[in-house]
């Protein structure tokens, strides 16, 4: 199977998620956007509800990949590495949210599609998070885990914020600095 064509089918995929909705959007509609009958579709997506899948699994992975990078600099800061990391979780849920608002439907972990690909991707965000506070320390009474939970609490929080790109980079470094208690170990804090 050529990734070039899957990718392809993908971005077919994406386009008429953001004008019709998963629902309403048929493997018709996929084929008319790329310009080539059903059956050649049906050569890289099983149905309609694969195209989709794979669409949040890529789509999921991409952000992932951001957050490790993000994660494994440590020729920066931790505070800009978690940063990063929650980084990652925001533009992913801003950009679906900004091409439509059925875009949103990649994003929610009760689909029945997509449920896993969105709990995996967050639970992988939480492992990336609860490494760097266990590299760093954390502040008493807030061991790696909890600080990992209050970070994905917080970008959660900001998916809705009108101002989210502004006050990521505020809020996490301050958060951060509380979740340390310390001052950053490679002695540049909010960087």
């Amino acid at each position: 199977m050529g990734t070039d064509r899957l990718d392809e089918v993908l971005d077919a995929t994406y386009d008429c998620l953001t004008r019709y909705g998963v629902r309403r959007t048929t493997m018709d509609d996929i084929a008319t956007t790329m310009g080539v009958s059903r059956s050649a579709v049906y050569q890289y997506v099983r149905s309609k509800d694969d195209a989709f899948r794979r669409l949040a699994g890529r789509l999921h992975e991409q952000a992932l990949v951001r957050a490790r990078r993000a994660a494994a600099d440590s020729a920066v800061p931790y505070a800009a590495r978690v940063r990063g990391v929650l980084a990652a979780k925001l533009e992913l849920v801003l950009a679906l949210s900004e091409d439509s608002p059925h875009t949103a439907e990649l994003l929610d972990d009760k689909a029945r599609l997509f449920g896993g690909i969105c709990s995996d991707f967050t639970a992988e965000l939480r492992h990336l998070l609860i490494g760097l506070f266990a590299e760093a320390g954390t502040a008493e009474g807030a061991g790696p885990v909890e600080a990992a939970d209050i970070c994905i609490s917080f970008v959660v929080g900001l998916e809705n914020a009108t101002d989210a790109h502004r006050l990521l980079p505020l809020g996490s470094d301050a958060l951060v600095a509380g979740l340390l208690g310390a001052p950053d170990p490679t002695g540049t804090t909010g960087s």
